[in-house]
């Protein structure tokens, strides 16, 4: 019966689609372990008559479609909007694709269009052209600097664009191909993570596999109290800077004379911030200093101590972040809060004016925020909205789904406390076992925001889904300062890579997996509820 069955459909394969789509059907029946590649049935300029309105409402189209070489593959590359403002663009391979799917997240407020990919460098299935790849620009376009007054833009960005664009891909990937894809997988970093972590709570049937890198898991900490913070406390009361970047190397150079060894290793590297206890007024200037460039003075060590700590209310001494940027960051410090043209400002204006709080503030300014226990209270109403600190997981883990959290451990654009309370968030409320079953968070040091190396979390996550063979070390390589290389295995937090004792240190041969270490500090704060258990909510009805 069973052959019967088979032979029916590729007799009808033949009928609708030619040749090409018989050799799909027949590729369809033998697929086990290893996914064979599929093509086209229909010209690429014929998606252009794909109406995609039942997917994003009245006035979506599909506005272009080309044959084009994309990384040295040749594409169909789609570009459509999905009403009213969600520009996508999905590049379909027309001879390498082995029936999986890509969707890529967008960094900071989104508004372009990129296939720039996070760790995924060496990944053979994605230099092979072996997906078909998705991105969008959430709604908006980074030209349009007042796009968050829209109350439908503000739904976009928050969870809707990702959505509709994977529904959209997986029409166009079935009238493409004559069938959908076998696996789908999301890869974003920054506000990508956070997007994401949407989708595997919101629409937990999107994706098999999710990587999120450097979550913003809370958008509406993040943007106002971590952000604004960084920006308040490095200006004077006459709107002076105080840090600038040139104190910055030697100040990152007194962190790691103090700490780089707790680790076990000096390799210029803290591993281990959380033992970490540098004081910045070791390296205070004197009071009679004539010459400050190898000292800080009293002001910049009240900057760096600030830095530190993080906002606190003033009344109740409570902090008001899950934890500061941490030691070993100081280099990164040039150019997020420290110097000219702060990246973080716009952020923390679009957040403040319009998004994060219950009306828009359109004249609101970043000394306008109070760092009190009272504004965090005054952003709780958002936060089933914009946030993705969700810990009910359950049903993308019982569909199956995979996550890979990571995080540079020199990021202060989104501290790695952030994460890694998460991530302890997802044991207390899942369950140990269950969150083996389908999470992992890798750590890694010497890295910044969204910087990866050569790291490759899209092979191990494949892996993962589609062969059931969970990740343990990954291997992250990069340049040391001097120009040589380095490789290092990564571990599954919270364990840690440890040196053998002997070998090249930068010799990834050199090390194994050591004892659990709770290597980045976490602490009590008044949002730490922020982080579990909630219901998602849709607002678009209340701005």
């Amino acid at each position: 019966m069973h052959r019967i069955i088979f032979v029916f459909i590729v007799l009808v394969a033949l009928l609708l689609g030619g040749t090409m789509a018989a050799r799909n059907a027949i590729r369809s029946r033998s697929f086990k372990r290893k996914l064979e590649t599929f093509y086209p049935i229909i010209s690429c300029d014929s998606l252009l008559e794909v109406d995609i309105s039942d997917l994003g409402g009245e006035g979506s189209s599909i506005t272009q479609a080309q044959e084009t070489v994309q990384g040295g593959i040749k594409v169909c590359l789609v570009t459509g909007t999905l009403a009213p403002a969600i520009t996508v663009q999905i590049s379909l391979p027309l001879d390498t694709w082995t029936q999986r799917y890509l969707q890529i997240g967008c960094g900071r407020l989104c508004g372009s269009i990129s296939f720039e990919l996070h760790a995924a460098s060496g990944c053979q299935v994605l230099a092979n052209g072996g997906f078909v790849l998705a991105t969008t620009n959430m709604g908006h376009s980074e030209n349009e600097p007042d796009w968050a007054e829209d109350p439908q833009k503000r739904v976009d960005f928050a969870y809707r664009a990702h959505h509709v664009t994977r529904l959209t891909a997986r029409k166009l990937i079935t009238t493409f191909y004559g069938q959908s894809e076998k696996f789908s997988y999301f890869n974003g970093c920054s506000d990508g993570g956070r997007e994401g972590l949407m989708e595997a709570g919101r629409y937990p049937t999107d994706f098999n596999g999710i990587i999120a890198g450097a979550p913003i898991l809370l958008f509406q900490v993040q943007n106002t109290l971590y952000n604004g913070w960084l920006l308040r406390l490095n200006t004077d009361e006459n709107n002076n800077t105080i840090l600038l970047p040139d104190k910055l190397p030697m100040l990152h150079q007194a962190v790691l004379d103090e700490c780089d060894i707790l680790d076990g290793v000096k390799d210029n590297l803290i591993s281990n911030p959380a033992a970490c206890k540098f004081d910045p007024q070791t390296i205070q200037c004197s009071e009679n200093a004539t010459n400050t460039t190898q000292c800080l003075t009293a002001a910049e060590m009240e900057v760096v101590r600030k830095v530190y700590t993080g906002p606190q209310d003033p009344s109740t001494g409570a902090y008001l972040t899950p934890g500061p940027p941490l030691y070993g960051s100081e280099l990164e410090w040039s150019g997020l809060f420290v110097g000219e043209n702060a990246i973080i400002r716009q952020l923390v204006l679009s957040a403040t004016r319009y998004m994060s709080f219950t009306r828009p503030r359109p004249n609101f300014t970043i000394n306008d925020l109070q760092f009190t226990e009272q504004t965090l209270d005054a952003l709780r109403p958002r936060h089933p909205f914009l946030d993705t600190s969700n810990t009910n997981l359950e049903d993308f883990a019982n569909a199956g789904g995979k996550l890979i959290l990571w995080s540079g451990l020199i990021d202060p654009a989104v501290s790695p406390s952030y994460v890694v309370s998460f991530y302890y968030a997802l044991l207390r409320d899942m369950g140990e076992e269950q969150v083996h079953n389908f999470a992992r968070l890798y750590l890694l040091p010497g890295k910044s925001h969204c910087e990866y190396g050569v790291m490759d979390l899209l092979d191990p996550i494949i892996t993962w889904v589609e062969e059931g063979d969970a990740p343990n070390a990954v291997i992250m390589a990069s340049q040391n300062q001097d120009g040589s290389s380095m490789t290092r295995p990564l571990y599954p937090y919270p364990f840690a890579s440890q040196y053998i004792g002997n070998g090249d240190i930068y010799d990834a041969a050199n090390w194994k997996q050591g004892p659990a270490v709770e290597y980045v500090p976490t602490r009590a704060w008044a949002g730490a509820d922020l982080i579990g258990r909630y219901e998602y909510i849709s607002m678009d009805q209340d701005y």
